[in-house]
């Protein structure tokens, strides 16, 4: 399938008794303020952006910035006030209940950060328990479920009860229920935040490891600029409902779109987001014998590149110089974007 698997156009999420009459008589200019001093509260405003097949959106932003609420819309979980919202090119807000159930069942799997575990099931049993609605038999559900208990590496607590698990294994048990109907296009919405960094570090890696293997298309959403840099293809950032800026982590963190973006980005240590790629030059004159892959984050290779007089070769996948850098350049890019410059 061509074109993206996730399409909003002109998305409004507003909370209040006259919402939609307040909406068509602002012709989509909505001043939150205005909107509040008449009863209605702004959760999403006019977000518009495409999410292709296989890539990973993380929409960030702190509390009350309107992230859950616009993964809430783009899930039918709540109806958005206005705007358009296709999934693989059909009209979500056009679908009768039945389809959008069939929707929800086939295609979309949803993480949140309360695990929500049925208490008297077992592990295996929980996650078998989608496929069980959907009609599947039940020895052939939990044979895929053992298969999902594998995958998220549980083995041997299968038959463990939630409560007899740590909150990083329920929330694997999560993870897995919902991969369990193999969703095309998987929804979370802060699922690690309730765990220790340590746990959650752990988790991270683990979901990068599955999403390498199974090519979902996702709606990552946290609240934490570190995580989403660590998983996203892509970042949204937003701000009282409105989508301040949706770019690559790298474009983020090197030419932030608003001032409220730049002041997310400030403590970034650029050194560990930025490849080599992102800071190169396109010259290719006085170069040492060095040479270092244009996808190295920078600050795997910043010691060596360092220590040379002259500029670095950068290479691509076949060997061949396609730029250079500059040991200032490093220099500068790691120390000049902070406040205090040493």
């Amino acid at each position: 399938m061509s074109g993206p698997v996730i399409k909003c156009e002109n998305v409004y999420k507003i909370f209040g008794a006259n919402a939609e009459k307040m909406l068509k008589d602002s012709n989509g200019n909505v001043d939150a303020k205005t909107f509040q001093e008449n009863g209605c509260i702004v959760g999403v405003n006019n977000a518009s952006f495409e999410v292709a097949k296989g890539e990973m959106l993380v929409v960030m932003g702190l509390s009350g910035s309107g992230k859950s609420t616009l993964l809430r819309c783009i899930s039918r979980l709540t109806d958005a006030t206005g705007g358009k919202i296709f999934i693989e090119g059909q009209d979500l807000l056009q679908l009768n209940n039945k389809d959008l159930i069939d929707l929800r069942r086939n295609k979309m799997g949803m993480v949140f950060q309360s695990f929500a575990l049925l208490p008297h099931k077992t592990v295996v049993e929980n996650i078998a328990f989608p496929l069980q609605i959907k009609g599947v038999k039940t020895e052939d559900s939990i044979s895929k479920a053992m298969d999902m208990v594998k995958l998220v590496g549980l083995d041997g607590r299968e038959n463990y009860f939630p409560r007899e698990l740590s909150g990083g294994q329920q929330q694997r048990v999560g993870i897995a229920r919902s991969l369990a109907v193999e969703p095309d296009i998987w929804f979370l919405d802060e699922p690690f935040s309730a765990l220790d960094p340590l746990i959650r570090k752990e988790m991270q890696d683990e979901f990068l490891r599955l999403q390498e293997k199974l090519q979902k298309t996702i709606m990552f959403i946290t609240h934490d600029f570190d995580e989403a840099l660590k998983l996203a293809d892509r970042i949204a950032i937003m701000k009282d409902g409105i989508i301040e800026q949706l770019d690559t982590p790298a474009n983020i963190v090197l030419n932030p779109a608003t001032e409220y973006v730049r002041k997310f980005t400030e403590e970034v240590p650029r050194e560990k987001v930025l490849l080599i790629e992102d800071i190169m030059d396109k010259t290719k004159d006085n170069l040492g014998d060095l040479k270092v892959s244009k996808n190295e984050i920078i600050e795997n290779v910043a010691e060596k590149i360092l220590t040379q007089e002259k500029s670095v070769a950068v290479i691509d996948n076949d060997n061949n110089i396609i730029g250079s850098i500059n040991p200032a350049k490093i220099i500068n890019t790691v120390f000049g974007g902070r406040k205090n410059n040493i």
